[in-house]
């Protein structure tokens, strides 16, 4: 027969583990539910049709990727990169700060995904792009757990601009650096070397000509 204490333990226990299975399906039920909210695109959906749309609300499963002579651009489109000089430069938040060559991005695993890019009332592209996962160069230069998000900047000048990410669209490649699309190089006038694809973010967010990544923490208010 159980003690007194140990009934009392094995309720507690009970009870925790009864939390973190509803807080399990909770966790699951509510990304559940983001997923019904998007809109699901049939095959053959005319894409200029998507230029007021918010990108985060479509499910693109199912578009056609459009040839690349038919991408329409936006911001700047004739930046000069001289690859034996250009690194990427890794800093911040991190204990190993790296300047990675173009070749030796090249080397690193790459990833493939269809994206859609959005620059709102103006046009739409729908692309299979090529690149590497931020987590592989972040991890490279060794980023500090404590990261809560990074900021992208490119080109170097009087153009340059800066976006900022959270670093959870890092972990799921949600947010990512391409290097090619529709299976070659990334022309010059959409960003060579490297570019930032953004999924569910405007094309304004796509950073162009990227060449600097920097970590760092966001203090939360107590």
């Amino acid at each position: 027969m159980k003690t007194r204490r140990q009934f009392i333990k094995f309720t507690i226990e009970f009870l925790v583990g009864l939390g973190v299975f509803f807080s399990t399906i909770g966790t699951w039920l509510a990304k559940a539910y983001a997923q019904t909210k998007r809109i699901l695109l049939p095959k053959g959906t005319d894409l200029s049709t998507l230029s007021n749309k918010n990108p985060a609300t479509l499910d693109t499963r199912n578009l056609e990727i459009i040839p690349l002579k038919d991408f329409e651009t936006m911001g700047l489109t004739d930046h000069e990169v001289d690859l034996k000089s250009w690194r990427l430069i890794i800093k911040g938040n991190i204990a190993a700060p790296r300047n990675l060559s173009y070749s030796q991005i090249l080397e690193l695993p790459s990833i493939e995904r269809d994206v859609l890019l959005i620059c709102p009332g103006v046009f739409t592209n729908h692309g299979r792009w090529k690149g590497i996962s931020l987590m592989t160069v972040l991890n490279l230069a060794r980023m500090k757990a404590d990261t809560t998000h990074i900021t992208v900047s490119g080109p170097v000048g009087p153009y340059e601009k800066t976006e900022r990410f959270p670093i959870a669209d890092m972990r799921s490649n949600k947010v990512f650096l391409a290097y090619a699309v529709n299976g070659e190089k990334l022309p010059q006038q959409h960003g060579f070397p490297l570019r930032i694809v953004a999924e569910d973010y405007y094309g304004s967010d796509w950073v162009k000509y990227v060449y600097k990544i920097e970590a760092f923490k966001v203090e939360t208010q107590s």
